[in-house]
């Protein structure tokens, strides 16, 4: 079975089950519904913070944290509109000089990939940038 919310209640009934040896270990498991590593979490959980929930900030926050803000990418994806024939690295080397950041190449093209630039439409814009001139 897949991820599953278990309630804080459902959890602490099941603690005291154990603690006061009401039922047996497998008795437990079977009507909460848990594996034995849920259990085992739980149980280890509770003895380290005499709580079944975990309050640690790291699980309220997903994702890994972006070197690029909003602006960033903004002036990222105007370098690319205004010229689509830049290489990464120029593109590197001007968002150091005008947005006074320095990050990688890959990160860079990992945010273009995330803004949905993909070489097609690239190739599209070139196209058009061409037609203007």
């Amino acid at each position: 079975m897949g991820f599953r919310k278990i309630s804080r209640d459902v959890k602490l009934a099941a603690i005291r089950l154990h603690e006061r040896n009401l039922l047996s270990l497998q008795d437990i498991l079977d009507s909460c519904g848990f594996s034995e590593c849920t259990w085992f979490r739980i149980l280890k959980l509770w003895c380290e913070t005499s709580d079944v929930v975990n309050h640690q900030p790291s699980t309220a926050m997903r994702g890994c944290l972006r070197a690029l803000d909003r602006e960033d990418i903004d002036c990222l994806l105007r370098l690319v509109r205004q010229n689509p024939d830049y290489f990464l690295d120029e593109l590197m080397h001007l968002l150091a000089t005008n947005q006074f950041i320095s990050v990688h190449f890959t990160t860079i093209f990992h945010e273009l990939e995330r803004a949905d630039v993909s070489y097609k439409k690239l190739k599209h814009i070139a196209k058009e940038h061409n037609e203007t001139l």
